[in-house]
């Protein structure tokens, strides 16, 4: 962590020469369909900070889209991906198995939430994992249909693309989607309180309403599974009311409907726990993994109930670089990190942290809507003053400023009206204050 200097400090206005050169350079290279939210381009990251080309240093509060939580190029991980690299760096676990892809599925049996047997298969990316828990989910159940929620986001692959709700920049002409995928009204408090306070707080009310459309729409006889975020991503941080997840729980195990918890972006420590669903005690049939769970690596898993796991034929599920020896092992020292290190606590810390500043800028603010997330996952919901109506000019407006002036913070939601908090559990009180500090003083000028 000592390489990189934990300081924000701006050499050179933002984006630098460099930045700009090498963005000349991308423009000719790489396809415009790849996107890019900063105009800077990285050189080294660790800690609570990102230096670019120019030397300038970023307080990082985006941790590449929840990924880098235990912070980039953590010195656990570092050493342990070094050593495997010099063993071996590829065999196909489905060739010729290697212990750390068992070794990586034992501890995610562990960790994952529920006592009875489980199992886990190894992938590489969170739109992997999703497309393949559907796969077993209708290998088990003997049925076809899937249902996903309002404002969901599940991948960008033409099965988790059916799935996400957001059309662009997702979906919009990429069609036809995968059939028999079918959407349900989401708990979401805030805006639900806009029509009824009531359906706000009401978890097993807002599920009922959901159950109703799905009983209606789908028919549990045809569905295999139910795919939701406990706490959404790319839908702006929704966190549903409590009952919300534990009574849909409940009518999907009376209906042998699978309920699969995507927890790519809340999973793997983000939110205080190993993951999301257990703030309401949850044991999801099957868990989807990724972005945290390697540091960086390229690695996802599908852990779950045994008997669901095993029902796909041999051979039935896989892929060449699925459980990679080299993510394997990054993936095991972030598991260490976290245990040995107290991250779970400090992901609670930092929830405190920026909560308390983040609520006393909405009482101060009224174009602060709402503020809400768990752990380091924490969002604010931007709308024009003495509305409730969406403002995504100023969140866009919000990020660009705070880039410019050293602070990484990312945009979410179905309306771009939300600003995401994902800092490294690393990144030290005084850099996250002062990143909020910036933030808070951006927002005074716009």
């Amino acid at each position: 962590m000592s390489a990189v200097e934990q300081s924000r400090h701006l050499a050179t206005e933002v984006p630098g020469p460099a930045s700009r050169e090498l963005t000349k350079r991308r423009a000719a290279a790489v396809s415009r369909g790849v996107g890019t939210s900063m105009p800077v381009f990285a050189a080294r990251a660790a800690g609570g900070i990102l230096e670019d080309v120019d030397g300038n240093r970023f307080i990082d509060l985006g941790s590449g889209i929840a990924v880098t939580t235990i912070g980039s190029s953590a010195p656990r991980v570092v050493d342990a991906v070094r050593a495997q690299v010099a063993d071996f760096t590829h065999t196909c676990f489905m060739v010729t198995p290697y212990q750390q892809y068992v070794a990586v599925a034992e501890h995610l049996n562990r960790l994952t939430p529920g006592s009875g047997a489980k199992r886990s298969a190894l992938f590489n990316s969170g739109a992997e994992a999703v497309e393949n828990a559907v796969k077993i989910a209708r290998s088990y159940t003997r049925k076809q249909a899937v249902v996903a929620f309002d404002h969901a986001y599940h991948g960008r692959t033409n099965m988790a693309m059916a799935l996400t709700a957001k059309s662009m920049p997702y979906k919009s002409g990429f069609g036809p989607f995968a059939p028999e995928i079918y959407r349900a009204p989401l708990s979401y408090p805030y805006r639900d309180g806009l029509i009824d306070k009531g359906l706000a707080t009401d978890g097993e009310r807002a599920a009922q309403r959901a159950i109703d459309v799905i009983a209606k729409q789908v028919g549990a006889e045809n569905l295999a599974a139910v795919v939701i975020e406990p706490i959404q991503g790319e839908g702006g941080f929704i966190v549903p009311a409590e009952g919300f997840l534990p009574a849909l729980l409940d009518w999907c195990r009376r209906h042998d409907v699978v309920f699969v918890a995507d927890e790519v972006q809340s999973g793997v420590a983000r939110t205080g726990k190993w993951f999301a669903c257990e703030h309401e005690g949850v044991e999801p049939d099957l868990v989807c993994i990724a972005k945290g769970i390697a540091d960086g690596l390229p690695l996802s898993a599908v852990t779950g109930r045994a008997e669901i796991m095993d029902a796909p034929h041999s051979s039935g599920v896989g892929g060449t670089f699925g459980g990679n020896p080299l993510a394997c092992a990054a993936a095991l020292a972030t598991i260490e990190t976290i245990e040995a290190d107290g991250l779970l606590e400090r992901a609670r810390q930092i929830e405190r942290l920026m909560k308390d500043r983040l609520l006393a800028l909405q009482a101060a603010d009224d174009r602060i809507g709402d503020v809400r997330g768990r752990g380091a996952m924490i969002a604010v919901e931007f709308v024009k003053s003495d509305t409730a109506e969406p403002d995504a000019a100023l969140t866009s407006a919000l990020a660009a400023a705070a880039v410019a002036a050293g602070v990484i913070v990312l945009t979410a939601g179905t309306f771009g009206n939300v600003v995401r908090f994902l800092p490294p559990l690393t990144i030290s009180d005084g850099l996250l204050a002062e990143g909020l500090d910036v933030v808070a003083g951006v927002l005074a000028g716009l």
